[in-house]
Formats: structure tokens, sequence, C-alpha cells
């Protein structure tokens, strides 16, 4: 499944300085059973805008991981958030339709 969120940064604050503090929480995150990586992007039109896609292998096991939080990962996204609004885009399962280059 993914799990999509967008950060927008207030103003004056750096998209790689969240970007940091990101990585950091993420390597803890990718420890969790289940845990299949995660994906920052930079929107192309609004460069303070950045949507997060992390992929796990099913719904129960990324909110085991949330429930089973390091203290770590909550005191890195404490720290920013005062920079960034995060909003959930949303969870979403494995896609049911696919069309890959070459078929």
């Amino acid at each position: 499944m993914k799990y999509i969120f967008e950060i927008e940064m207030k103003p004056g604050y750096p998209a790689e300085r969240y970007a940091e503090a990101w990585l950091e929480a993420s390597r803890i995150i990718q420890q969790a059973d289940g845990a299949r990586g995660t994906y920052l992007h930079r929107n192309l039109n609004v460069p303070n805008k950045l949507l997060a896609i992390a992929h796990w292998d099913s719904k129960a096991q990324r909110d085991a991981g949330e429930t089973l939080k390091d203290p770590r990962v909550k005191s890195i996204i404490d720290s920013q958030a005062r920079f960034v609004t995060i909003n959930l885009v949303g969870e979403y399962d494995e896609p049911d339709w696919s069309v890959l280059p070459g078929g």
C-alpha cells in the first residue's frame, strides 16, 4: 500500500532542511516490518511543496509501525512542525490497473 502526504514549507524555510529531517526519520521507520521504502518529490510548479510516498506491504503493518513509533521519529517530526504544514493525501492500495512501457 501507499501512504501519501503533501508537505508545504512555511515562507523562508528551505525544502532541503525538511528533506534532511525526513531522511533521518525515514531511515528509522524503514526498519519496521513491512516498510518498503519512501520517496520525497518536489512539486515542479511550487518548489515549496513536496509529496512524500511511503510504500508498505500492508495497511496493517503501516498502522502497527505508527503505534510502535520510535521516540526519535517523534522528536524529528516535532522539530519540523513549526516550519511545515503536512496534509494527508490518502492511503492507497496497490494498483488494480496499470499500463507499462512496451506492453
